[in-house]
């Protein structure tokens, strides 16, 4: 690998400490990226991070009865045949420590899945690494592959924890939008966002919260700039069985990545069972020793009784995988016909959970016939969950500012069809004007703590 630049020395102020006011770098993340105030005793490369999103909206249905359409977990059970192999390993006793690696049995699944669906060849010794979900193998990847100061490109929109462990790691993000409507990746932007500092790009295909499938074009273009400028590539593939539309393409498959590029997916999407917390890296021998050096200090291991039961689902036959995406796309033809006649303004996604909606005009009081795309997100996710029973993200909480994703909002379809009708029902409550956030808004700040973190308005 090419030489690494010393980290750049950050910009100081009166107290020595990181000027905050001090310019950042085009595409970079500030330091509170949220909005919301300094947080006491927590380290200042961590500062705007706090509590996830998808806690405090989650927390909020519950608190309202409302209708969760936030975050990403369905609301049925999957296979039988996978449940059934977690409480056989229970009740056999599989339930200590297991090897700091992962089962062997799961790591020969995963390695006999990439050469199934992809043709991809791992050594499950050497090359497969378990973790506690794909969210721990990112972030232990780029912890154990970024030095302070070096730079990560992420796709924008992006999954919230990543910048998060690109904070953790002392880096920098870099970040490469997606274009909506229809939310083709700028490549443009892409060029421009690598640098001699750049160190790593991280790739969610199929990707959240677009619901994108990134095409040959782009990969490609993606591969040629890893290869050129010798970066590395972490690509998160947990929607990699949801596909909608299109083809799933793993970036490592492209000329010069194999051994450029750590392969990162995990059950909890494929299978229905997110709070089981079983991911894995895939990669070469060296890049997965790396990742493995910083997981055993995170979680060590975990999920013992569930890692053969991943390796039985992992192993079911090609008709289920089938039937789990075909399943999905019925529910995201329902919300997305659904949204449409009310006024939200979309493009179908082409894979995972997801719709982003463009605000229809009526959601703006006083603006009638606004397009869809125009309006504030954040202020309408905040009210809605007291106006009709409904919670929803807006995109706001995926990207740094940006304003042409200011009236985006974010729908799961993970959900029963009845669970879904229900939501519409009470959405097309929505018609009447939107009152004014105050003190008593569910979401409203309030001077006693900070907002909720990506809902500033």
């Amino acid at each position: 690998m090419r030489e690494r630049l010393p980290a750049p020395a950050p910009a100081e102020g009166a107290s020595g400490q990181r000027d905050e006011a001090a310019p950042a770098a085009a595409g970079d993340l500030p330091p509170s990226a949220t909005g919301t105030r300094r947080s006491p005793y927590l380290a200042s490369r961590l500062q705007g991070l706090g509590t996830t999103i998808f806690a405090e909206m989650s927390a909020l249905a519950a608190a309202t009865g409302s209708v969760n359409l936030g975050q990403g977990f369905p609301d049925t059970d999957g296979p039988e045949a996978v449940s059934e192999a977690a409480v056989r390993a229970i009740r056999e006793g599989r339930n200590q420590y297991p090897p700091g690696g992962g089962e062997p049995e799961l790591r020969r699944a995963v390695a006999e899945h990439r050469m199934r669906f992809y043709g991809q060849s791992f050594d499950p010794g050497t090359e497969v690494l378990v973790t506690a979900g794909a969210t721990e193998a990112v972030t232990a990847s780029i912890l154990a592959l970024c030095e302070t100061g070096d730079e990560v490109v992420l796709l924008e929109p992006f999954y919230d924890s990543y910048p998060a462990a690109v904070a953790l790691a002392g880096a920098r993000p870099r970040l490469v939008p997606f274009r909506p409507p229809r939310w083709q990746l700028d490549l443009d932007a892409l060029g421009d966002a690598v640098n001699p500092r750049t160190r790593v790009v991280v790739v969610n295909s199929p990707h959240n919260p677009t619901g994108r499938v990134l095409d040959r074009t782009e990969l490609s273009a993606i591969a040629e700039l890893c290869v050129r400028h010798d970066l590395l590539a972490i690509t998160d593939e947990v929607y990699e069985h949801l596909v909608h539309e299109g083809q799933h393409l793993p970036l490592a498959s492209f000329p010069g990545m194999a051994e450029r590029t750590l392969t990162i997916s995990s059950a909890g999407k494929t299978f229905s069972f997110t709070g089981w917390k079983v991911g894995w890296a895939c990669g070469p021998a060296p890049l997965v020793a790396a990742v493995r050096t910083v997981a055993q200090y995170l979680t060590y291991v975990n999920a013992a009784p569930f890692q053969p039961a991943v390796a039985a689902g992992l192993g079911l036959p090609g008709s289920f995988f089938a039937g789990v995406a075909a399943s999905l796309r019925e529910r995201r033809d329902r919300l997305c016909s659904g949204l449409e006649a009310e006024g939200f303004a979309l493009v179908p996604p082409q894979a995972g959970y997801f719709v982003l909606a463009g605000l229809p005009g009526w959601a703006e009081a006083g603006e009638p016939g606004r397009p869809g795309g125009s309006g504030d997100a954040a202020r309408f996710c905040r009210e809605l969950p007291g106006r009709v029973g409904v919670v929803a993200i807006p995109a706001s909480a995926f990207c740094e500012r940006r304003a042409d994703l200011a009236g985006f909002v974010r729908f799961a379809f993970c959900k029963r069809p009845e669970v879904l009708d229900l939501a519409l029902e009470r959405l097309a409550g929505l018609r009447a004007p939107l009152a004014a956030p105050g003190p008593t808004s569910p979401m409203a700040p309030s001077g006693s703590g900070p907002s909720t973190p990506g809902l500033a308005s």
